[in-house]
């Protein structure tokens, strides 16, 4: 019986890491642009830390310029076009960051469910090796 409250409460320490805030957040909206692709289409490149456009995640090297590897038909924006995409854009493209808003539920939730099969099959091992 030990085993299953120990196994309980992993499984509720894992649904709660999972749904905190932050989990699964792929743009907390302090710049325009949740990925490079997203940055090229609209014009940008190059992006210099400090630049109201950069961000940490557009920068996998830490060398503070983000999204430095423009595709080879990148067209930079002139501030025109940049000013109407970004006020079009303002949405976040869930097809490029590959999830939605349920998505740390239904990692908690899988969490949860391979915790407690974890807690169920230890259980029954103990429990077999004690009557034989």
């Amino acid at each position: 019986m030990r085993h299953v409250r120990t196994s309980t409460a992993l499984a509720v320490a894992a649904l709660a890491l999972t749904l905190s805030s932050g989990a699964a957040v792929a743009h907390d909206g302090d710049h325009p642009f949740a990925n490079c692709a997203e940055a090229y289409e609209n014009g940008y490149a190059n992006i210099a830390e400090g630049d109201e456009h950069y961000g940490g995640h557009l920068d996998r090297d830490k060398d503070g310029i983000g999204c430095d590897q423009p595709p080879a038909d990148f067209e930079p924006a002139t501030d025109a076009d940049a000013a109407e995409d970004t006020a079009e854009d303002d949405r976040t493209d869930l097809a490029a960051t590959g999830g939605n808003s349920a998505t740390p539920y239904f990692a908690g939730g899988g969490a949860a469910v391979l915790l407690a099969g974890a807690g169920v099959l230890l259980t029954v091992r103990r429990r077999r090796g004690a009557t034989q």
